[in-house]
């Protein structure tokens, strides 16, 4: 009687223990096989990010050399690498030896930007977590970032239609952040964390902050308030409460600051307007945007109504009350329809510079510079939540206001 009758007819003891132990082996050869096919596609929705040996990073940086160092700030410094056999171009984000970020935190930020992929959003590419050094690698985004545009001191600056271009691509990219389940709340939109890549387009970068948003029916995220001062939303500063809308006060600011090219505080205005949505809004609600208009813009064609919307949304989102914000994807969609009837009145008329534009006479031509445009001191104690007396750089977190 041949093994294979034995194996489908009732057998003797010792050939059916053969038999189940042969059934275990193609059980779990079956399992490991869907075990294998379930982490290949984690790894698929999680954009395939690679952890990296610590010397592997230190190679492509040239041991973290000052020639490579393209950022620096308060978590660590971010350096410009070339990946090995790859010849890719990435930034390196090393985090400060001191840094507080615990190794938990650390995981957290990790499977956080491992969920999202957006055109909007700078990439991670992987990760090295060896004994006590954290590096997070990035795609490298190589035009600077949104800051050094506003500034203007080593960048051209901005057209109408580039600002309203990087709004909305950096909208998307929150609106992404925002719409995954649960969502993940970036605590520190500004300017510097708005890279522009080669075709212009914005990407948001700097997630060392990021925090998922609530659960369920929960309506907020209790936790220390922490970002950069003149962004942070006062509501979470006051209530630790943490949501959604508090990104989009930090975007309101920028939007304010795209118009203006002021900085988010300057305490040599008076102290009801030491906030630029403070100072803005008197002119905006007057429809007098060419008040609070950069000085570059009002040296060429620009569309004032396109500018005066961005404004008011910029008011809207910057409202003292979360309820009174709109949500990012409705500043996405105001935008676009705004830029689409924009469009549209141009090709249906041929209107001269001069009608597009404003008399400049008696305006003091020259750009807003300041040394650090994120970091102006407020002191006083009624905006707190907007400010502290002590900030030290641009990338400064503000805890338990």
């Amino acid at each position: 009687m041949t093994a294979r009758y034995l194996f489908k007819e009732e057998a003797p003891i010792g050939v059916s223990a053969a038999g189940i132990f042969i059934g275990f082996l193609v059980f779990f050869t079956i399992k490991k096989g869907c075990l294998r096919k379930k982490h290949l596609k984690k790894d698929v929705n999680t954009m395939e990010v690679r952890r990296y040996r610590f010397d592997e990073l230190k190679k492509a940086t040239d041991s973290f050399s000052d020639e490579r160092l393209i950022g620096s700030g308060a978590f660590g410094n971010v350096y410009r690498g070339v990946l090995g056999d790859e010849k890719r171009t990435v930034a390196i984000k090393k985090a400060h030896s001191e840094s507080n970020e615990s190794a938990e935190e650390f995981k957290n930020e990790v499977e956080l930007l491992s969920r999202v992929k957006h055109k909007n959003l700078v990439g991670l590419v992987g990760y090295c977590s060896e004994a006590k050094h954290k590096i997070l690698v990035y795609e490298y985004v190589s035009q600077g970032c949104l800051l050094e545009y506003i500034v203007g001191k080593e960048r051209n600056p901005l057209t109408w239609q580039q600002r309203v271009n990087l709004a909305i691509g950096s909208a998307k990219g929150v609106a992404h952040l925002h719409g995954v389940e649960p969502s993940i709340i970036h605590r520190d939109l500004k300017p510097s964390n708005i890279l522009i890549d080669d075709e212009f387009e914005a990407k948001i970068s700097d997630f060392g902050l990021v925090k998922k948003g609530p659960n369920g029916d929960a309506s907020h995220v209790s936790t220390q308030a922490k970002g950069t001062p003149g962004y942070m939303d006062p509501a979470y500063c006051s209530s630790l409460h943490l949501t959604t809308s508090s990104d989009v006060f930090s975007f309101g600011v920028i939007l304010l600051q795209l118009v203006s090219s002021r900085p988010a505080l300057d305490h040599t205005r008076r102290q009801s307007e030491y906030h630029i949505s403070n100072w803005a809004k008197p002119s905006v609600e007057r429809g007098m945007v060419e008040d609070i208009l950069d000085v570059s813009l009002q040296l060429e064609p620009c569309n004032n109504k396109m500018m005066l919307k961005m404004a008011q949304l910029g008011i809207r989102c910057t409202a003292w009350e979360p309820k009174n914000r709109p949500t990012i994807r409705q500043v996405v969609k105001e935008l676009e329809e705004a830029l689409c009837q924009v469009t549209k009145s141009v090709q249906r008329s041929s209107y001269s510079e001069e009608s597009q534009s404003f008399s400049i006479d008696s305006v003091l031509l020259q750009r807003f510079y300041v040394e650090s445009f994120e970091d102006i001191s407020v002191r006083s104690a009624s905006l707190r939540c907007l400010d502290v007396t002590n900030s030290s750089n641009n990338n400064e977190e503000v805890d338990g206001i």
